[in-house]
């Protein structure tokens, strides 16, 4: 990998519209055992590879179960999360949401090249409809957009999840991993810590019955 492919200085700007033309290439990435190439573009969060924080996810947990499920991928950058999922469940409905236009725009790009927009959904957020509910929620959420906004994003979210729902999250530790399972659990939620990797913290949240 060209090591003078550096994600920070995009880092405050994946989460808002890029300015200027895009400028496509290709990147590999292999996710529960299969080789995808994706088409990535400047101004999307990790642009050049499969960002460290969503492989830690992705390495921790296994591939869910295929069921006529409903899976959401929260901040879908390019769109590795939504393709695999729907790679590995045939018969799920994946929505890929993402505030960036451009990433909403791979992401379906992405799903058509390889074989699973049939199954994948990709679109702005308030393009969701109100009452969608999901058996799972894939993340690694934007830490960058700071507390009040990533707190409204997720308390909009995880009240999407059915009863025995679960969202799946990645937090980088130095970015306050943490502080934010303390945060939901005081919002009521049950929140158990998976593993850890690289600086990185995975996290199941469920509702507390």
């Amino acid at each position: 990998m060209d090591t003078r492919h550096d994600e920070e200085p995009q880092m405050t700007q994946y989460f808002v519209n890029p300015e200027g033309p895009a400028k496509y290439h290709q990147l590999h990435a292999t996710i529960w055992g299969h080789d995808y190439e994706f088409r990535s573009s400047n101004g999307v969060f990790s642009q050049y590879r499969l960002d460290l924080g969503t492989s830690v996810l992705l390495r921790t947990l296994d591939p869910p179960v295929d069921r006529p499920a409903r899976f959401l991928d929260l901040g879908c950058g390019f769109g590795p999360i939504a393709v695999a999922l729907a790679t590995e469940c045939p018969r799920a409905r994946v929505d890929a949401i993402d505030v960036n236009e451009r990433a909403v725009e791979l992401t379906a790009m992405n799903a058509k090249a390889l074989g699973v927009a049939s199954q994948v959904s990709a679109s702005a957020p308030d393009q969701v409809p109100a009452d969608v509910r999901y058996d799972e929620i894939w993340s690694n959420p934007p830490i960058r957009i700071g507390k009040p906004a990533l707190h409204e994003l997720l308390d909009t979210w995880l009240n999407r999840l059915t009863d025995d729902g679960v969202a799946h999250l990645v937090v980088a530790h130095n970015l306050g991993s943490d502080s934010l399972a303390k945060w939901l659990t005081g919002q009521g939620w049950q929140v158990d810590r998976l593993g850890s990797a690289k600086g990185y913290r995975v996290f199941d949240v469920t509702r507390r019955h």
